[in-house]
């Protein structure tokens, strides 16, 4: 069962490794269509978002002060400053826990772009090699899925799921499609014009 397991995978890696080193380009396209603009919108919104908190939680800190200040000078009666107070802290602690969930969103969708990065070396060095090593599996596969035997027509057979790292389950494009996507390439310039397939 390894075995087959290991000669699926190595398919698959090879697959996808043949596949980026003759149409890198569509391969890069393909990833931008699948998840580049809403990731671009959302990672916006998460930095306005946390911009706009962390000015959030400077004001709050200055309208503590304040109100410090004014119970302090009895302008401010004691029962008063410890609602406000209260209140102040309640939202700070929410602010603070919001960034802190943000910019860790923020983190993981930078490193997806690390990833994607990661993933082209790797399947560049392994169009030079012919064996499949731990270290190669650690650095594009991120995890398979093997599931439950189906019998079809008296044999029985394995549905395996590869998820590469970074852009998931690849499912690669037939020729009519690639040219499709050249062709959309081409228009929005992103390719010479004398490129052809």
């Amino acid at each position: 069962r390894d075995v087959v397991l290991e000669m699926i995978v190595k398919e698959a890696v090879a697959g996808l490794a043949d596949f980026v080193r003759c149409y890198e380009s569509v391969f890069l396209y393909m990833q931008k269509q699948k998840c580049g603009e809403f990731q671009k919108k959302r990672q916006q919104e998460l930095k306005l978002s946390v911009e706009s908190s962390e000015k959030r939680i400077t004001a709050l800190d200055k309208l503590f002060s304040r109100i410090y200040e004014d119970n302090v000078i009895g302008k401010l009666s004691d029962e008063r400053y410890a609602r406000m107070a209260a209140e102040y802290e309640a939202e700070q602690k929410d602010l603070l826990e919001k960034v802190r969930e943000e910019e860790k969103q923020l983190s993981e969708m930078e490193q997806k772009s690390v990833d994607m990065r990661l993933l082209l070396q790797g399947l560049r060095e392994f169009t030079d090699m012919k064996e499949l090593t731990p270290t190669i599996v650690n650095k594009l596969i991120r995890r398979i899925e093997v599931h439950n035997p189906e019998k079809k027509h008296a044999r029985k057979s394995v549905k395996v799921d590869i998820y590469f790292t970074a852009v998931g389950l690849v499912s690669l494009p037939d020729e009519q499609e690639i040219r499709r996507m050249m062709e959309q390439i081409r228009s929005a310039s992103l390719l010479p014009k004398q490129l052809t397939a």
